[in-house]
């Protein structure tokens, strides 16, 4: 599958910039896979007005790939079908998005099995990877790249990434079938490697750059990159998120994304508010990651606001022992009270019922 098969106003809304949640993954109290809230998760950040949807990665848990589990292949099948049927009743099409991990042999037939699910790109994590040269990675990528469009993923090391040199992103920033980058270091020395490298790489009008930087959301959004290259001065922006502090308060993720790509429409100067909105997104989601514990309940956390609106039926995660640390559920008790006009409680509630039917 090339970058080409993916319909025409899919790529335009990705290039243009869209919200991609990482979904997560809902499980019962005796830790089981749950479909009936797996699928109302995915109605609603379909009407929330998403462009893209991503499953099997981080927030979906990697452990879904344990082969005790077996919850990979049901997980995706369930996503793409729910996302076909039911944006396809509102003749809408989501950006499909599944993520792709492991060595070389897994990473190729967890893309093969994207494919057969109608996905139209991956997002390649090589946390499997540690130790592995620049050569060996930029191989692993090109051979997956040769199954389906890829998306880089810059994993930050907190939560199982690596840190990846300018040298492999300018290189993989060359490979035909990649359609973007998530950035997702949360650190702006490397954030800005992976800027360069695509724009001296000569790839800025084919590879488009979506933020993961789950700490500095706006300010990505906000920022024009402008790089001085052998070819001149170029510049870019970061034009979209994939990101997990968007797989909750979605629909108000969505009408921050439409209101910054207005502003740089019209080119208005960026007002006060918005900076100070960016210290106010990033307190929550220091908050729903738990930072102050290393990202310890990062999971945890995310469910426990989609718990707190009625979107999931618990916390639960596949590992027992992963819950939210000691102070974490006062932390987004603090949040949630500080900044009311930044959820969708309002949005979830009018909608929740039918999205769970």
């Amino acid at each position: 599958m090339k970058i080409n098969d993916i319909p025409t106003a899919v790529r335009e809304n990705l290039r243009r910039g869209m919200v991609i949640p990482a979904h997560p993954l809902a499980l019962n109290a005796q830790r089981q896979f749950d479909p009936r809230y797996q699928t109302a998760l995915t109605r609603y950040y379909i009407d929330a007005g998403v462009g893209g949807i991503a499953i099997g990665v981080h927030s979906t848990q990697f452990a879904i790939r344990d082969p005790s589990i077996g919850l990979f292949e049901p997980v995706l099948s369930l996503t793409s079908e729910v996302i076909d049927d039911y944006a396809g009743s509102q003749s809408r099409e989501i950006f499909k998005v599944a993520g792709v991990c492991g060595k070389t042999t897994q990473a190729i037939a967890e893309a093969q099995f994207a494919v057969s699910q109608r996905y139209h790109a991956c997002l390649l994590s090589l946390a499997a990877l540690p130790d592995a040269t620049d050569d060996e990675l930029l191989a692993h990528c090109r051979e997956v790249a040769e199954i389906m469009p890829v998306i880089g993923f810059y994993l930050q090391p907190a939560v199982g990434g690596r840190v990846l040199s300018y040298r492999f992103w300018r290189e993989f920033a060359e490979i035909e079938n990649v359609i973007a980058i998530k950035m997702a270091p949360f650190n702006r020395y490397q954030t800005l490697d992976v800027v360069r490298a695509v724009c001296d790489a000569g790839r800025e009008d084919q590879v488009t750059l979506y933020t993961g930087n789950d700490d500095n959301i706006i300010a990505d959004l906000l920022t024009q990159y402008r790089i001085n290259t052998a070819h001149g001065f170029k510049s870019v922006r970061i034009r979209g998120g994939l990101l997990g502090h968007w797989c909750v308060w979605t629909h108000t993720a969505v009408e921050l994304l439409n209101e910054i790509q207005a502003l740089l429409d019209r080119g208005d100067d960026i007002p006060p508010e918005l900076l100070r909105r960016n210290i106010e997104v990033t307190d929550c989601n220091a908050a729903f990651f738990d930072a102050a514990n290393h990202f310890a309940g990062c999971i945890p956390g995310i469910h426990e606001v989609l718990r707190r609106q009625g979107m999931l039926p618990g916390i639960w995660c596949l590992d027992p022992n992963e819950s939210l640390s000691p102070g974490q559920s006062e932390e987004i008790d603090r949040v949630i009270a500080a900044y009311p006009h930044l959820n969708d409680d309002k949005f979830v509630c009018e909608n929740r019922s039918r999205w769970l039917q």
